[in-house]
């Protein structure tokens, strides 16, 4: 404990990083140079150590260079402490509804980090030692690093399942904006549900639009609803950001934008897996076509019910907040987890 307190300069204020439902996160540096982000528990009820304990299970089992990386916990003190690898570059989330002259998220930049997150999740779902399914999947749950990398975070609320499992009956839990309303009707959540959030995100690429904005008129409140209904109104171009209007091809954009629907539809079976999106991602990225080509074609805009799309602005769930956690992992490299002294 002395160490962290030593490398966060005993929690200060001004090492803050995030705070959101779990706790605080501050920028520390090791007692051998290292810089990392240090993750405090709340001092409530067992539930949120519970979180931390269950993040440290989760994360010791994967290895992907797009998750963030644990690279040490202390549980022997008055509220638990995790310690990340530091990510320099913040939330996605920060660089979506938040850009500035000096740097902006160009329409290559937006599709990698789609491609990256889509693989993260794929991996979990299917790679990993076991299913874990993410349940939090939210753009402040993406970090990017010093070359904007994308890294998926916060795993509080992640849960590992058995292979022949199709899904879990849990108390409703997620962000209002990202939450599958099949699984607050039902509280079975599955891996769709974790597809239909990644839609939301990509929704977020897309637009520049957050997923909920109380501000907005009704049927702008929420960003699936919107983003749906545009797409079967052929709106799409009426709502791009300005940024992926100047620098994406409408083709691709297109191909995007109906993948997007697809994770967002109202029916968990009909979506794609995350497996499915991850590789038409990349098959979008890779897709050249000649400028000479007499006239592009572009892909029809799948249609959804206007009934079932207000469906989703009825849905309400009990939110976590934003919780920026620190860490990157850039390689698969295994690394042991530290357990830091609290003497």
């Amino acid at each position: 404990m002395e160490d962290l307190d030593k490398a966060t300069d005993n929690f200060s204020i001004d090492r803050i990083l995030g705070q959101g439902g779990q706790g605080t996160v501050y920028k520390g540096m090791l007692s051998d140079g290292r810089i990392v982000a240090v993750k405090k528990s709340k001092i409530v009820a067992g539930g949120e150590v519970g979180q931390f304990i269950n993040e440290i299970v989760i994360l010791s089992q994967i290895n992907h260079r797009n998750v963030v990386k644990l690279l040490g916990c202390c549980l022997e003190t008055e509220v638990p402490l995790l310690v990340y690898e530091f990510i320099l570059n913040g939330t996605l989330s920060q660089y979506i509804h938040h850009p500035n002259e000096e740097f902006s998220l160009t329409w290559e930049m937006r599709l990698r980090i789609a491609i990256e997150v889509a693989g993260a999740l794929s991996y979990l779902h299917s790679a990993a030692s076991f299913p874990i399914y993410h349940r939090d999947i939210k753009s402040s749950n993406i970090l990017l690093d010093g070359k904007y990398r994308a890294k998926v975070a916060d795993f509080g609320t992640s849960r590992s399942v058995s292979i022949d499992q199709k899904h879990l009956t849990t108390q409703v839990h997620g962000t209002f904006g990202y939450l599958d309303p099949e699984y607050f009707r039902s509280s079975q959540f599955t891996e769709k549900s974790d597809v239909y959030s990644f839609g939301v995100v990509l929704a977020e690429l897309l637009t520049g639009q957050k997923a909920v904005s109380l501000m907005s008129s009704e049927e702008r409140r929420s960003l699936a609803t919107y983003f749906l209904l545009s797409m079967e109104n052929n709106l799409l171009f009426d709502i791009l950001d300005s940024q992926v209007m100047k620098d994406g091809r409408k083709e691709k954009i297109t191909a995007v934008a109906n993948l997007a629907v697809r994770c967002l539809n109202l029916n968990g079976r009909n979506r794609p897996t995350m497996k499915e999106v991850a590789v038409e991602l990349e098959g979008i990225q890779l897709s050249v076509r000649a400028e000479t080509d007499v006239q592009q074609v572009f892909p029809e805009v799948r249609c959804v019910q206007t009934q079932e799309i207000n469906e989703v602005s009825d849905v309400v769930s009990s939110s976590t907040g934003p919780c920026t956690d620190g860490g990157t992992g850039s390689s698969f490299d295994v690394q042991p987890l530290l357990f830091f002294n609290t003497q």
